[in-house]
């Protein structure tokens, strides 16, 4: 097995070819042992496992795809019926891991445009994010998945408008076509006041 010399505890591919995968479940304890097996199975971070609305049980993980193709698959297997949901993105955005990993901070400035796309599960959102980035040049400024949203999830986007609307529509597109888009917006200009608490 390679070893990255930035951190001799990940394979080279971690670096080079960035995957995420997805598990939900409906039970929470069945959930516990499936993150359990999900990381002994092979090499992956996990980003979140944890309960989350309403009464499911959520785990977030990336890694080399191989890594996360093999979690994803003892995962599934031990979840059997519980299994809710299950996700994969072999070649993830860039800004998508990063932001998962993020946690709380405020934006100062002015903005040109933000827009958002809220979604009811946590795997819908990830895709829209992930088809909204590839879309045009707009930069993830927040992501939420699940707690305290009743289980739906959403991400806001900025850049400038036309860039906005496009990425927008496309991540809009990606939830809607699986049926499971609850709202999208665009604001131009956004007041600074809204800005600093994105």
């Amino acid at each position: 097995m390679q070893r990255n010399d930035q951190n001799p505890e990940m394979r080279d591919d971690v670096a080079l070819e960035v995957c995420i995968g997805l598990l939900e479940l409906s039970s929470v304890a069945r959930g516990v042992e499936v993150a359990d097996a999900v990381l002994k199975e092979a090499r992956v971070e996990m980003l979140c496992a944890s309960p989350v609305q309403p009464g499911k049980y959520v785990m977030l993980f990336t890694g080399g795809v191989q890594d996360v193709r093999a979690s994803i698959a003892r995962g599934a297997g031990i979840a059997a019926g519980d299994l809710v949901d299950q996700l994969l993105i072999p070649q993830v955005h860039e800004q998508i891991v990063p932001m998962l990993r993020r946690r709380g901070g405020t934006i100062n400035g002015n903005l040109d445009a933000i827009g958002v796309v809220e979604t009811t599960t946590i795997a819908s959102s990830i895709l829209s994010a992930d088809a909204a980035l590839k879309t045009a040049t707009v930069d993830l400024i927040d992501f939420r998945i699940a707690n305290g949203l009743g289980g739906k999830s959403f991400f806001t986007l900025t850049g400038e408008v036309s860039d906005v609307r496009s990425a927008i529509a496309a991540g809009a597109r990606s939830a809607q076509e699986r049926g499971l888009l609850a709202r999208e917006v665009v604001i131009p200009r956004p007041h600074p006041e809204l800005v600093r608490h994105l």
